[in-house]
């Protein structure tokens, strides 16, 4: 079983994200589960989402505490001390921000793509609305799906500018950088 765990600010989509995704996966015949906490839904509040996949029903219903993925919309919510205690090795994080921005020497067992989705979603007329943008990096750092697959479910459930959508995700997918956590600094 699949586990992903999507951290970011109310008002960059993540719960949409966790959603689109969970449909982009139900697309390619696999089973999603998918739920979100949130507080006063405020923008700028910190939001969490998650989503499970498998190839068979999930019958689970607890909250994910070991994510196999992570998915950091905003860079100043990464922290290491959660992530070394929570993830495994080997797992992937996707970070939305520019490479060198950074430096996340604690993240050496694990493997980091980093894109600006910031910068991707402004030049779409999207503003701070980055969801699709990391769908798409998150679909070819990790290939659990075509790209093609991801694409449809953006078009049937993104809210609006559902074509500066569609193109954020082709962006985003384009733009990820993989990070050699063991010399290079994020």
């Amino acid at each position: 079983m699949l586990e992903i765990k999507f951290l970011g600010r109310g008002g960059q989509g993540v719960v949409i994200a966790s959603q689109i995704l969970g449909m982009a996966f139900f697309k390619v015949n696999m089973y999603p589960q998918c739920y979100s906490l949130f507080g006063g839904e405020r923008r700028g509040a910190p939001v969490v989402s998650f989503l499970r996949v498998d190839s068979e029903k999930i019958l689970l219903k607890c909250e994910i505490k070991n994510p196999n993925e992570l998915i950091i919309f905003n860079a100043g919510l990464v922290d290491p001390q959660e992530i070394l205690s929570s993830m495994p090795e080997g797992s992937r994080i996707l970070i939305n921000g520019k490479p060198g921005s950074g430096p996340f020497p604690q993240l050496t067992h694990y493997r980091v793509g980093v894109v600006d989705c910031q910068a991707i979603a402004e030049g779409l007329g999207l503003s701070h609305i980055i969801n699709t943008a990391m769908l798409g990096a998150y679909c070819k750092f990790t290939g659990h799906m075509p790209l093609e697959d991801l694409l449809t479910a953006v078009n049937e459930m993104a809210p609006y500018k559902t074509e500066a959508n569609i193109e954020a995700a082709r962006q985003g997918y384009q733009n990820l950088k993989l990070l050699d956590t063991t010399s290079e600094l994020y």
